[in-house]
């Protein structure tokens, strides 16, 4: 990393699966342009799985970050859970928002089996619950884009832009999409949720020693993009 003012990448999908809006962008739209004293670049992506590596492929050209941080919406799950590990594995059971739907498909041919986020996890979940917000470590991003891309970027990191680290976390499902849904689906604020991503950000920015420490529990998979 250079002496200069460090950048964090901010990646949020745009809505799916025939819901309104898409969370995961909203509480990315809400962030501060500056966290912890580094500068926090906003990027709405396409709920593709080509499509999304190759726009933040060119973001990650573009503006030359330090991190990147990748959001997405698991409907079902009740509290933020930031990803441990994603896998090479696509397999979607609905179709993306290109048409694409792959099944027992690579998503790299000369990937890795799969690769392990390289941000502070599990330092991440401890800031967020510290401030009163529910989160925890989840060990299964899913097979569908979420995965896709948080694969995408963690290969691309190992291949091509060496230093820079990377995750994903995933949010719930916002209080409007509960509108129609059973009464027992979780759902949170998207100021809520754009909070937590601020703390989780703090702690990438101060906590530079890995993913390792106190996990803070753990999320089974829900409903997740």
């Amino acid at each position: 990393m250079s002496d200069s003012k460090r950048t964090i990448l901010v990646t949020g999908f745009d809505p799916f699966g025939g819901e309104p809006v898409n969370p995961a962008f909203e509480a990315v739209k809400l962030l501060p342009d500056d966290i912890a004293g580094a500068t926090v670049v906003g990027l709405e992506i396409p709920t593709a799985f080509t499509r999304s590596a190759q726009v933040v492929e060119e973001a990650i050209e573009r503006e030359r970050p330090d991190w990147v941080l990748c959001v997405g919406q698991a409907g079902g799950r009740a509290a933020i859970t930031v990803e441990r590990v994603a896998i090479n594995l696509a397999e979607a059971s609905i179709p993306d928002n290109d048409g694409e739907q792959p099944f027992d498909a690579p998503l790299r041919e000369d990937g890795d089996t799969a690769y392990f986020a390289t941000l502070p996890v599990k330092a991440m979940v401890r800031n967020i619950n510290d401030h009163g917000i529910p989160a925890a470590v989840s060990y299964t991003a899913g097979t569908y884009v979420c995965n896709a891309i948080m694969y995408h970027v963690l290969y691309l990191l190992d291949r091509r832009f060496p230093g820079v680290k990377g995750g994903f976390i995933h949010v719930p499902y916002a209080v409007e999409q509960g509108v129609g849904k059973s009464a027992a689906t979780p759902t949170m604020a998207v100021a809520t949720m754009a909070k937590a991503l601020e703390y989780a950000i703090e702690a990438i920015v101060h906590d530079e020693t890995g993913a390792k420490g106190h996990d803070g529990g753990s999320s089974a998979a829900g409903t997740i993009c």
